[in-house]
């Protein structure tokens, strides 16, 4: 069956950053400009910009909708770098000076979601707003870990982390029958789990590159500086914030939650019950309403 890609996820582009191929996606109105900040998705942890195929038609109905993939993910370069969320940063924060430069609001789900954090403490002059799909703060590992422990966890995880091994483990994971199974305790509805997603996630790691790229992103994980600590963070901002969290999610504990929202008192949480790790592919019509409904209230004719 043939998919129209353009009407789901707007025009794709490629765009060299740094040396790199990466590829992104808009979609503006067809009404002409909107009173509403212009909208930037980044996706999470293995997915792609494929990932808000049920979002991006609805929202730019109502203003212009941009959509990246982040460097290693998706269509994008799968580079032998040293990952983290501050490089991710950067790449976002030029891909807006060249190609909207005005203030915008970022969209993350999972790693995106702290890379929106990052954007927002790095380059706070392009940000009118963030909304977050559940929030991964890697700093909280150290701290939960006890401090008699660390050392031999380091231990384990550098023997597991080795790279002749994750090469092994990659060709084993980028499978689309274990995606498929991974996808499922993501998600709390099963039928969400469809062939589509499958495929989505399990194309890109088939590109050249994919295997490396997997082996350093799983070192950068590991590196105490690879992301600024939400908890610090999070209390330092002063725009409006939307954080949704799926009640089922079983990738990041939805215990955060509560706790993030009550760092700032600029940010509205709302948790969703039968919902999982990604929400605007799960609930994508409740998604979309919500994300609206909050743009309108927070920029009224801006």
């Amino acid at each position: 069956m043939l998919v129209n890609w353009p009407e789901r996820i707007g025009q794709q582009r490629e765009w060299s950053w740094r040396g790199w191929q990466i590829r992104y996606s808009f979609q503006h109105p067809a009404t002409g400009e909107s009173s509403l900040p212009p909208l930037l998705l980044l996706h999470g942890f293995g997915a792609a910009i494929e990932h808000w195929r049920h979002n991006i038609p609805a929202l730019s109905q109502a203003t212009n909708v941009y959509a990246l993939d982040l460097l290693g993910f998706g269509g994008s370069r799968k580079a032998n770098v040293p990952y983290s969320a501050y490089l991710w940063s950067q790449q976002v924060y030029d891909f807006w000076r060249q190609f909207i430069n005005r203030p915008v609001v970022l969209v993350g789900n999972s790693i995106g979601s702290l890379v929106c954090l990052t954007v927002a403490y790095q380059f706070p002059e392009m940000v009118a707003g963030i909304v977050m799909l559940s929030l991964p703060d890697v700093s909280l590992r150290q701290t939960a870990l006890p401090a008699l422990i660390q050392p031999w966890i380091t231990r384990l995880e550098n023997a597991v982390a080795a790279p002749a091994l994750l090469k092994l483990l990659f060709r084993f994971l980028r499978r689309p029958g274990v995606i498929q199974r991974w996808a499922a305790i993501a998600y709390s509805n099963p039928q969400a789990v469809t062939p589509e997603l499958v495929q989505i996630i399990s194309r890109p790691p088939q590109d050249e590159g994919a295997n490396q790229a997997f082996c350093r992103l799983c070192e950068a994980v590991r590196q105490p500086g690879f992301a600024p600590p939400a908890t610090e963070i999070l209390p330092l901002l002063t725009l409006p914030i939307l954080l949704i969290w799926g009640q089922d999610d079983r990738m990041v504990p939805t215990s955060l939650a509560k706790g993030f929202a009550g760092l700032n008192r600029r940010i509205e949480l709302q948790e969703w019950p039968q919902a999982g790790h990604c929400p605007q592919d799960e609930c994508p019509e409740r998604f979309n309403q919500a994300l609206l409904i909050w743009l309108k209230t927070h920029f009224p004719g801006h």
